[in-house]
């Protein structure tokens, strides 16, 4: 039986798979990430030779098809929000990024240093990995499709994607103060990482994503000859077109192209805010996000049931289950205290801190860069334990939590 062939029947089963579920789940305390998970624990378990998902042997791999998978999905977020951005409307957003993910990787680096006993380059770095909430695997609780009216977002959904939709860029300064931190040591490396990794990168990636969504908004709703002005057509692979494009050149200038992508999609949307064509492209880009997750989402299960975790120790599972139900809910607790939000609302933003394909990505493109004294093994243990157990927690919560939230908040509404 040919490896290969194998290999192109898990990807279509995968693909049915992506298609079915969303409407045969709908209302159910399931999720589709948590589907897949289980569907690739099954399939792996079966005795057919499907080749081991190896992430330290296919580390390149792993680190090229995490970035595609993360890079779609940001476009996904950006083209979906309704909120006009701003200091007051985003409030939420910037407490999430600037006080709680810091307190968050400081918080995983602390347990990881005095629980499982890391050296601090690698309980930095473990800190960066899963600091980052997905924006790939929570689709339960984030905004839906574009709407027309700017206030279609409760504060809820809207947090949890801006804040997905930026600290995915926003983690890569921690990972390469960890990567400093295991390479060189000392402080030695400070300044020029404040320079060139904090605030040039990151504003590199702000205004080439706003330049990128202003140009081709321009383009593809005001262009003056109908064969350029794309709105004019049903093609949504153009987001995909925009996507690659302003990862690209980001990347090029050195940039965070993660958070480049975000912010075209964002500049896109405002260029016509109640276009059609707005829906047109977060569908086919929604449609490509839940292929690549599937398949990611399959191979994570194969990962676990081949043994990835067999590395796990209990000192690793639990500073995975402290960020999942004490660091990343006190953190997103505490940094909203006299925000936007309500007592409830809080609650629900603070516990779902989904954790997930971003995760994958940052951890290994991180173990191509240094040696951080930790077996790559036991970190990718940690990791996908990490991962696996927000996919089951959170996938099993959100359906039932969003829709307490929603009746309470039809029940208080004038």
């Amino acid at each position: 039986m040919s490896p290969f062939d194998l290999v192109l029947a898990l990807g279509g089963g995968a693909a049915l798979l992506a298609a079915i579920l969303p409407e045969a789940i709908a209302g159910r305390p399931v999720s589709l990430p948590l589907v897949c998970l289980v569907a690739g624990l099954v399939v792996f378990a079966l005795p057919i030779g499907l080749p081991e998902p190896d992430p330290v042997a296919h580390r390149v791999a792993l680190e090229h098809i995490t970035e595609l998978c993360v890079v779609i999905s940001l476009m996904g977020a950006g083209l979906a929000i309704n909120r006009r951005a701003g200091p007051r409307g985003w409030s939420t957003t910037w407490r999430l990024l600037g006080l709680a993910m810091p307190l968050t990787v400081a918080g995983v680096a602390l347990a990881a240093t005095g629980v499982a006993g890391w050296p601090i380059g690698a309980a930095l770095l473990l800190g960066a990995v899963l600091a980052p909430t997905d924006p790939v695997l929570a689709s339960d609780v984030h905004v839906g499709e574009p709407a027309d009216a700017e206030n279609a977002d409760d504060e809820v959904r809207f947090a949890l994607t801006s804040e997905a939709g930026l600290n995915d860029g926003l983690a890569f300064p921690f990972v390469y103060a960890a990567i400093a931190v295991a390479a060189a040591g000392g402080t030695g490396w400070l300044g020029e990482w404040a320079l060139a990794d904090v605030l040039y990168r990151t504003v590199a990636g702000l205004l080439s994503g706003l330049l990128i969504g202003y140009l081709l908004g321009r383009l593809f709703f005001r262009a003056r000859t109908n064969g350029v002005r794309l709105s004019e057509r049903r093609d949504g692979f153009v987001a995909l077109a925009a996507t690659l494009l302003a990862y690209g050149v980001t990347e090029l200038l050195h940039g965070y192209g993660f958070v480049a992508v975000f912010v075209t999609a964002c500049a896109i949307r405002r260029a016509e805010f109640g276009h059609g064509y707005n829906n047109v492209l977060h569908g086919f880009v929604d449609q490509l996000e839940r292929l690549l997750t599937a398949w990611l989402l399959l191979l994570l299960g194969g990962f676990v049931m081949t043994g990835g975790l067999a590395a796990l120790t209990w000192r690793g599972a639990a500073v995975g289950l402290l960020l999942l139900l004490v660091i990343r809910p006190l953190a997103g607790w505490l940094t909203q205290w006299r925000g936007p939000a309500g007592p409830r609302e809080r609650l629900v933003i603070s516990f779902f801190g989904i954790r997930g394909i971003g995760s994958l990505f940052y951890l290994a493109y991180a173990l191509g860069q240094a040696d951080f004294g930790v077996p790559a093994d036991e970190l990718w243990a940690v990791t996908g334990f990490t991962v696996v157990a927000s996919v089951v927690l959170h996938g099993v919560t959100a359906t039932p939590v969003m829709a307490r939230v929603d009746a309470v908040r039809e029940r208080t509404s004038p």
